[in-house]
């Protein structure tokens, strides 16, 4: 087996990589995405929630890659005792909110974001309140792209979702 000597220009690489991590502030989050067949799931998050709170919002991005239109059916969190597609809207000066009970449509080609005054997941009857720089496991299922687990980064309570989050 060949002797491997690091080259001065890999060592510095590597300790720049190094660098750069130590740079991060702690606690921030990092990126992450999920794939279920066609569909791309970027940075799902929710805010951490006081004590006592029983609902939260979750949040992401949805992509289809793919050539046919998917529909989000449902999504699951053991941290929930229940979880619904909610859409929120403002109409003549009202804000309401309505569950999606036969989903959302991500079209071919098309993305969907879910984020705060939008479209987004609902977490009722929480089990627990959320933590600011945990993760939480859930699930969402898809029409044509069946069900896949995804871990909602648990951000700070009043985060707004407008970060470029790509950049975690």
């Amino acid at each position: 087996m060949p002797t491997v000597i690091p080259t001065r220009r890999s060592l510095l690489a590597a300790a720049a990589l190094v660098l750069g991590l130590l740079a991060l502030p702690a606690g921030a989050p990092m990126a992450h995405e999920f794939k279920a067949g066609a569909i791309q799931i970027d940075h799902p998050w929710s805010r951490a929630t006081p004590g006592g709170a029983s609902v939260a919002g979750g949040y992401l991005t949805l992509k289809n890659t793919g050539t046919t239109p998917d529909r989000l059916v449902s999504a699951t969190a053991a941290f929930a005792g229940k979880v619904e597609i909610h859409e929120m809207a403002v109409k003549d000066g009202v804000m309401t909110m309505r569950p999606l009970p036969d989903g959302i449509v991500i079209p071919p080609g098309g993305t969907v974001a879910f984020k705060p005054g939008a479209y987004h997941i609902m977490f009722l009857d929480l089990k627990a309140p959320l933590k600011e720089g945990t993760k939480v496991d859930g699930t969402l299922t898809f029409e044509k792209a069946g069900t896949v687990a995804v871990q909602y980064a648990v951000e700070g309570i009043g985060a707004s979702g407008g970060g470029d989050h790509k950049a975690h």
